[in-house]
């Protein structure tokens, strides 16, 4: 228990004839204090709630019967993106030809226009986008990408591996792209 004095002499003249006062002691018990201080932490500790993880949610398709039959999309339906390094983002629509000539750049800032342009001229049950990451690119890359995809709306999409036609290609675009070093 806690206590407090507060008796004190007053500064009265002492002597015969002098009637004394009477000295007051004012006690107070701190320990009820104790009991609401832990009763209200165990309040705010049970009502507190607490902070969810920051991941994105992903709905696996199911299992086909035939496996050759799981992975097919109508290639009109397609649209490839090829993240390189710097933030660039190389995409073509359906299967990449011979010639590259689908073969095209762009960046992050601007890809958003290019799928939504797809997502505007494709119907939305064939639309299926493809992701594929170079050696060179970044985690924070394929993170805004997988937010694109979340912002666009766009339900179908898979992450692949590069084939090496692909990595040449990009390795040749980013050197014709790249500033020259003689300035």
């Amino acid at each position: 228990m806690a206590e407090m004095d507060t008796s004190s002499s007053g500064g009265h003249k002492k002597g015969p004839g002098v009637k004394k006062g009477k000295k007051l002691s004012t006690r107070v018990d701190l320990t009820p204090m104790v009991d609401l201080g832990f009763l209200l932490i165990t309040f705010f500790i049970f009502t507190t709630t607490m902070s969810q993880p920051t991941a994105m949610k992903l709905f696996l398709p199911k299992d086909a019967d035939k496996p050759e039959d799981q992975n097919k999309a109508k290639e009109s339906g397609v649209i490839t993106l090829l993240l390189g390094k710097d933030n660039n983002v190389f995409y073509y629509e359906g299967q990449l030809d011979n010639s590259a000539s689908n073969f095209k750049s762009s960046n992050f800032h601007d890809i958003r226009t290019v799928l939504l342009d797809k997502k505007s001229r494709t119907p939305e049950k064939d639309l299926v986008v493809i992701l594929k990451a170079s050696s060179e690119s970044t985690y924070r890359n394929l993170v805004d990408i997988l937010d694109e995809m979340s912002i666009n709306v766009l339900k179908k999409y898979a992450l692949v591996d590069i084939l090496p036609i692909e990595e040449q290609l990009i390795k040749a675009s980013e050197a014709a792209n790249a500033p020259s070093a003689s300035n």
